[in-house]
């Protein structure tokens, strides 16, 4: 009898419906690359598995993959979860004494890792780490550490597997849906890094949730540019496009404007999931520039009807820079900015608001595409098969904490059940720590993080999230901050260096320095015409550096205060 993917269905399940069902088509494989078929990535995980087994890795342990993507991360995640073994994911940019920290805790006897990253381990005092494989096949400088070449590695897996064939099937122990496929690390702006346990039924649902919402032809492309170990890109960038027989082709390292460019005329791909800032950067560099340099376009703009006129014109060419195939672009991880969001709406871009968190595997709402009660600000609905309500919401506004319930909440904190309980109710739904509220047509809609609320001495709440919209879309401007300090209000500025120069070409260090204080003079008078009196900024200062961000380019507000800004 086939096999149904449904609400029971593993992550294993998954891969075996597909190969069976798409064995010949394309799967996995860097941009510009031959790609593996669904058959030969499903022999290499078997083997892998295999191997991995025969080596002591048994249901349950924990292994680990310090990497960036590539084909040979899916199959070794992949061949970890067959064995009903939990993958432990790692931020590729996680600082040393992170990654020590999470392979001390999670005990690791195996780690799949590259060039890159294998410096992070030298001073690894980890008895119980037995082997280190390299995905891209690299050897360790000096033999500092003894590492398996991952060709090498999987060579001797494809042995062993021929030979386990001829004798009779593969069998390996039983996985359910309820078993833990992965632990996750948050990068979260709070500080407290946590280790998220998401089951095979969490990760699963919620690419089968994902699928359902998008039509994805068999063989589409989805270009994969952020990395596979954060549960964004993961779950729709990795899973669903493997469940609807699609073909993944890895950008490599995050590519400049002009590869991504490169890369999408090439595989004109169907889907692409960003972070907002990648679309953020592209209308601050590519968009505006067209419109405030033309006197005539400046004018049409001034007026609702032209400035759609222009917004389409230009957004045509936007889908021609990402391959003329384009389809679905998701936009998540971080909220994008209204301004950029409304020039996408206006160009009838195929663009997708998602909002999820780690512990949601990830996604709660998005879309669904096509719904023209959507507003513009909003993630759009609930996903399939996920209900969110909000508690405890303001009488005036309806602000309130988002939580949400369904088959993709996680099961809770490793070895920290007190942080668990004040997450998860007895019946199921999660505190989300975001605050929001529903409007009539039934989208969401995100205030910012309840942490991150300035309560002002007039009692009146700001989110400094939506300030910081306002000055970010400023041409000059990379990234902001606002803070209270003493009661007022301030933002730190870190500007666009490159246009400073241009400028201020010729002129002295000091001509510079004024420059940039009148440009700051000038946003803070801008910007508090656009806002209440109690969010008005006291003082808009320049920061000389960027700010300390996590996985998805959010800054890491813990680190900073009135106080301490330095950082």
């Amino acid at each position: 009898m086939e096999k149904q993917i449904g609400v029971n269905s593993s992550l294993n399940d998954i891969l075996d419906v597909s190969q069976e069902k798409f064995s010949a088509l394309p799967a996995v494989g860097m941009a510009l690359d031959i790609p593996l078929t669904y058959q030969e990535f499903y022999q290499r995980i078997i083997a892998l598995a295999l191997r991995l087994s025969r080596e002591g890795v048994k249901k349950g342990d924990h292994v680990a993959i310090l990497a960036e993507n590539s084909p040979n991360w899916g199959a070794a995640y992949f061949a970890i979860v067959r064995l009903g073994a939990v993958a432990v994911p790692i931020l590729p940019d996680l600082p040393e004494a992170d990654v020590h920290h999470i392979l001390a805790e999670m005990r690791v006897p195996v780690l799949f890792t590259t060039e890159r990253q294998i410096e992070k381990i030298y001073e690894l005092k980890q008895k119980k780490l037995r082997r280190i494989i390299t995905l891209d096949d690299s050897v360790a400088s000096f033999n500092a550490l003894a590492v398996e070449p991952f060709t090498d590695y999987l060579a001797e897996a494809m042995e062993m597997r021929d030979e386990a064939e001829r004798k009779g099937p593969i069998v390996f122990d039983t996985v359910t849906a309820d078993d833990l496929a992965s632990i996750l690390y948050t990068s979260g702006t709070s500080g407290y890094s946590k280790a998220v346990m998401l089951s095979h039924r969490n990760l699963a649902a919620n690419a089968q949730s994902a699928s359902s919402m998008i039509d994805v032809e068999p063989g589409a492309v989805f270009l994969s540019i952020l990395p596979m170990s954060h549960t964004y890109e993961f779950t729709v960038g990795f899973i669903l496009p493997l469940l609807r027989g699609a073909r993944i082709a890895y950008a490599g390292k995050t590519p400049t404007p002009a590869i991504l460019q490169k890369l999408c005329r090439h595989e004109k791909p169907y889907a692409i999931f960003v972070v907002p800032l990648v679309m953020e950067k592209i209308y601050k560099k590519r968009v505006l520039p067209k419109i405030t340099e033309s006197f005539a376009l400046s004018l049409l703009c001034k007026v609702e009807l032209g400035r759609r006129f222009i917004h389409k014109r230009i957004g045509a060419k936007l889908l021609e820079f990402f391959g003329g195939n384009l389809k679905v672009m998701g936009i998540g991880g971080a909220a994008l900015n209204p301004e950029v969001e409304q020039f996408l709406y206006n160009a009838d871009f195929p663009y997708l608001i998602g909002y999820g968190l780690t512990e949601c595997a990830p996604l709660l709402a998005g879309g669904p595409p096509g719904d023209k009660s959507i507003v513009v600000g909003s993630t759009g609905k609930p996903v399939p098969g996920v209900r969110i309500k909000i508690v405890h919401p303001d009488p005036v506004t309806g602000i309130g904490e988002i939580y949400g319930q369904g088959p993709n909440v996680m099961q809770g904190y490793f070895n920290d059940p007190d942080a668990t309980a004040e997450t998860l109710t007895a019946d199921g739904w999660i505190a989300t720590g975001d605050l929001g509220f529903i409007d009539d047509f039934g989208n969401l809609h995100i205030r910012g993080r309840s942490k991150n609320v300035i309560v002002m001495s007039n009692g009146e709440n700001v989110y400094p999230e939506a300030i910081e919209h306002k000055i970010n879309v400023t041409p000059w401007v990379v990234e902001s901050l606002v803070v209270e300090n003493n009661g007022r209000l301030e933002a730190w500025v870190y500007p666009d260096y490159e246009y400073i120069d241009a400028a201020t070409v010729g002129q002295g260090r000091s001509q510079r320095h004024q420059y940039i204080e009148a440009l700051l003079a000038e946003m803070r008078t801008k910007i508090n015409e656009q806002v209440s009196p109690a969010a008005r900024l006291a003082r808009i200062l320049e920061r000389q550096e960027p700010f300390i961000k996590t996985a998805t380019h959010k800054i890491k507000r813990y680190l900073y205060s009135g106080g301490n800004m330095k950082l």
